[in-house]
């Protein structure tokens, strides 16, 4: 594999990378950076949560509650604590930072501030000593404890796909001895039957009329469970990567709008965006599909049958870009051998679906400008931003070191790496 596909991050691998993000000062810092120094009391902290009050569900844009949250150093010598606080569950939508208000105020404890951040695309609440650095913990002493107030509520923004959650207590350094994590499970109001965005790859075949493996033809598709609807637009990202090395692939995508094959162009020969799923989708959409195809140009640099794969993340537009949905396929293509065929007629599976959404421009050279005809049959719309999730971001090996100490927070990352699996 090259270089450059290499660096392209698959979203069945995602869940295994981390970051975390201090949203108020926008740094990204590689969890490995927390690390406790070697003479540090490590795994010495217990958690405790308090009831909250008031009682009762959390609504959208309503009250909030507070809650007592206690570090306890249980051992004879000083221990740092770097706070953390893990919103598990919610739903299908991931949290962008309004969605959840957040709060913590020091009790018998110094001074604090806290922010918002997100740990592989999921919400998280961090704090630390008021007017020094979002990455430096507390200290406390041996046999003794800390005690916050914590702030916690639902925003007007918070998802209708989303619902109760549980909020873990733990830290990101390993100073929480396992078994030693602290949660509470938040109701809210309504209540939702909470589901996923289900996205996946199917009838991959060849394209008729054309010779075997030089035109494959597939439908991307996508379906919600549960209750709710997203209420922004979702974006679609379709990696390449191939299994041999070429400087020019000249991997050809196509995508059937109104029962006729239209190009999607991009500057980019690895990624490619398809259309923008509107606004609004539900579980009672039903299934959206996408019927694509795919296929070598004239002058590419393969010259024999050669693996493919296609990677495609669902992304929100801004906010919390994680990949939080995907699918992913491996066939293989073969350069044409002769002169170009006709072109090729889709299957009877395509014709028989719904067109593909908004007709790409054979006149562009981006991938935000090929949907500029929108579609009836799908309702998508024709505006297309490359906002998809940051191939480079969140590669950090020291994830498994820190996870050791988590305690439940590594339970709840195995549980987050599993629901990442693609259907």
């Amino acid at each position: 594999m090259s270089a450059r596909t290499a660096t392209r991050r698959s979203f069945r691998t995602a869940a295994a990378t981390a970051v975390v993000a201090t949203v108020a000062g926008t740094v990204l810092m590689p969890l490995s950076a927390y690390a406790a120094p070697a003479d540090d009391n490590h795994g010495a902290l217990k958690m405790t949560m308090g009831a909250p009050a008031p009682s009762g569900p959390l609504t959208r844009g309503g009250a909030t509650e507070t809650f007592e949250l206690t570090a306890t150093n249980t051992t004879d010598k000083p221990s740092s604590f770097h706070p953390w606080l893990l919103l598990q569950d919610a739903g299908a939508s991931p949290l962008t930072q309004s969605d959840v208000v957040f709060k913590v105020e020091g009790v018998s404890a110094p001074a604090t501030e806290s922010s918002i951040g997100q740990q592989d695309g999921e919400w998280q609440g961090m704090f630390h000593p008021a007017g020094k650095p979002g990455g430096e913990g507390f200290e406390i002493p041996a046999g003794a404890k800390m005690t916050w107030k914590v702030t916690i509520g639902l925003g007007k923004s918070y998802p209708s796909t989303n619902g109760d959650f549980k909020l873990t207590a733990t830290s990101y350094s390993g100073e929480v001895a396992e078994g030693n994590t602290a949660s509470l499970t938040f109701k809210t109001d309504p209540s939702v039957k909470t589901g996923k965005l289900e996205t996946a790859f199917k009838n991959v075949g060849d394209c008729k009329g054309v010779p075997a493996l030089q035109c494959r033809e597939m439908d991307l598709t996508y379906r919600l469970t549960g209750d709710g609807e997203f209420k922004t637009a979702l974006y679609t990202s379709l990696g390449v990567n191939f299994a041999a090395n070429a400087k020019v692939p000249n991997l050809q995508l196509e995508m059937l709008v109104d029962g006729k094959w239209q190009g999607v162009s991009t500057a980019d020969p690895y990624n490619f965006m398809l259309p923008t799923i509107p606004a609004g989708f539900s579980a009672a959409s039903g299934e959206r599909a996408l019927h694509l195809r795919t296929s070598f140009g004239p002058n590419t640099d393969f010259k024999k049958a050669t693996d493919v794969t296609l990677n495609a993340e669902v992304t929100l537009p801004e906010g919390n870009t994680f990949a939080f949905s995907g699918a992913e396929t491996k066939f293989q293509l073969a350069p044409a051998t002769t002169a170009p065929a006709p072109s090729p007629t889709p299957s009877k599976s395509a014709t028989t679906q719904p067109s593909a959404g908004p007709s790409p421009s054979a006149s562009t050279t981006t991938a935000a400008a090929t949907t500029t005809n929108n579609t009836k049959a799908t309702g998508a719309t024709g505006s297309l931003a490359n906002t998809g999730a940051d191939s480079n971001t969140g590669l950090y090996s020291g994830l498994a070191a820190v996870l050791v100490g988590l305690g439940g927070a590594a339970a709840w990352f195995g549980a987050r790496r599993r629901r990442a699996t693609r259907v």
